[in-house]
């Protein structure tokens, strides 16, 4: 099974709504991630809102991702 992400939206409330190679759409909460480094640095709506999908996974300015793995099994169902 592949957990490559394929397209990433964001949502006003910290939200990523992810859709995986799988074909599975899913919805992952950042907000408990924003306190620690290094997505600290993404915690402004302006920042976050600039993810985009690289290499698989969701990536944003200053070389900062998070692994697909655990994008997928700390997600929802949509």
């Amino acid at each position: 099974m592949s957990l490559d992400v394929v397209q990433v939206k964001t949502t006003p409330d910290f939200q990523l709504d992810l859709d995986f190679k799988n074909g599975e759409h899913r919805r992952f909460d950042m907000r408990p991630l924003l306190t620690m480094r290094p997505w600290d640095r993404i915690a402004s709506e302006q920042l976050f809102h600039r993810a985009t999908v690289a290499y698989g996974t969701v990536i944003w300015p200053g070389e900062i991702d998070i692994a697909p793995e655990t994008l997928y099994d700390d997600s929802v169902p949509l």
